[in-house]
């Protein structure tokens, strides 16, 4: 391996367009040789700890022989058919298990190739519904809360923060949605009435033009890593039955444990009427995402004009990351996993809160498997990577957060050495 043609990794700085960069003047990307259990091996030999869990859908740390053998075992009948007018049972006993374990009666799926779809999948649901059921152009908006992310497609854009989000480029292009102010009082607050005021009256002003609300349940994501408390949840759901407005939840962060419940909605224990998971689902293996939606929105749809769902990704139900799917869902709900997630929120809970000392640091924040330190200024993304590499870990912030939502088979060294290095890096910027 001394001898390895390594020159890939040049042309790969001078004409691979990495996400979030500037192509003339990129932010590094480290190559990697490899990557095992919660470990990334650089091709310079480093072995960094991953606190990312590959943008969090990792779940089970990588090169994992139960998924392994789950692709090679599909592998050998069909790697992929087209789904319209076909079907094959990895689909099925997937869509089957999906059933099972989400919040409330999901009872239709529909399958798609990456997150950002699935939120795309959701809203044309809601505005298809709005249009079947209520035979209007005009109930056709979308109500969402500040500091939120769905996704960088078109419609998932226009659901994004308009201002503080990235992608308030494209705002004068992009459908004009409606935004209330998040909620202020936090996961552990003790909660505040008022803070759904503004929600309430302008859902019930605008429901004339409201088709849904969606949001991300709990914790918003790339958005800010914000904890926000469950009554908050619990009230949207009451508005949105009061005002005749589907709800949408978007877990495809949250799903399959990551915020120590199964699913985060269930903090609040609601079940909303259509649902996006993605990420986790095939344990980070494969790009595969789900829409799932109650009786009420499939026959609203289906008993309008057109009467068909208007969708059809080309690699909607791939066999081989269905296969992958039920068979890292299967090895979740078989693991302890309720324990392992505990056990990552106190480690880091105890380990992340000693840095609010830091002049650097305004707050920090732990959820489940997810710790977040909030720093006053944002990051330099040229530099910092470099510096967690230095410290044999994989941390990748974005503007003033710095955080981690590792594999939830990270072992409690791996665990310390993540909290070691943020302390070490985050120290350096006082």
């Amino acid at each position: 391996m001394a001898n390895a043609d390594l020159s890939w990794i040049d042309y790969d700085s001078q004409h691979v367009w990495h996400p979030y960069t500037n192509i003339k003047n990129p932010t590094p990307a480290f190559p990697v040789k490899n990557a095992s259990g919660c470990t990334i091996e650089l091709q310079t030999g480093e072995v960094l700890v991953d606190g990312m869990a590959s943008w969090w859908s990792a779940i089970h740390g990588y090169n994992h022989p139960r998924l392994n053998e789950a692709i090679k075992i599909q592998l050998e009948s069909m790697a992929h058919v087209m789904f319209g007018g076909l079907t094959h049972r990895p689909a099925t006993e997937l869509v089957q298990k999906l059933i099972e374990l989400t919040p409330g009666c999901l009872d239709h799926v529909f399958l798609s190739d990456s997150g950002s779809v699935a939120v795309e999948v959701a809203l044309k649901m809601a505005m298809q519904y709005s249009s079947s059921v209520y035979k209007s152009s005009v109930k056709q908006k979308i109500l969402t809360i500040r500091g939120g992310y769905h996704g960088d497609t078109f419609g998932a854009m226009s659901v994004c923060d308009p201002i503080t989000g990235m992608h308030s480029l494209f705002t004068s292009v992009l459908p004009r949605q409606i935004f209330v102010d998040r909620p202020k009082t936090k996961f552990d607050g003790i909660w505040d009435e008022s803070d759904f005021e503004q929600f309430e009256t302008v859902l019930s002003k605008r429901r004339r033009e409201i088709c849904a609300v969606i949001l991300e349940p709990i914790v918003q994501g790339a958005g800010g890593m914000y904890f926000y408390h469950p009554t908050y949840l619990k009230r949207v759901r009451e508005a949105c039955d009061r005002n005749d407005v589907l709800l949408i939840a978007d877990e495809i962060a949250t799903g399959f444990g990551r915020t120590g419940k199964l699913f985060a909605c269930e903090h609040a224990d609601i079940a909303p009427d259509i649902l996006c998971v993605g990420k986790s689902l095939t344990g980070g293996y494969m790009s595969l995402a789900a829409t799932l939606c109650n009786e009420r929105v499939a026959s609203g749809i289906s008993s309008g004009d057109p009467g068909l769902f208007m969708h059809g990704p080309t690699f909607m139900g791939n066999p081989l990351a269905c296969a992958c799917a039920k068979a890292s869902i299967d090895l979740l709900i078989a693991s302890d996993w309720q324990k392992n997630v505990l056990r990552i929120e106190n480690h880091l809970s105890s380990g992340l809160e000693i840095m609010n000392q830091l002049k650097s640091v305004k707050s920090t924040r732990v959820l489940g498997a997810i710790g977040v330190v909030e720093l006053h200024q944002p990051v330099d993304m040229h530099l910092i990577g470099a510096e967690f590499v230095k410290q044999g870990i994989w941390v990748r912030p974005f503007g003033t957060l710095v955080y981690v939502m590792p594999p939830f088979c990270i072992n409690n060294a791996e665990l310390q050495s993540l909290v070691n290095g943020i302390g070490l890096v985050v120290s350096e910027l006082d």
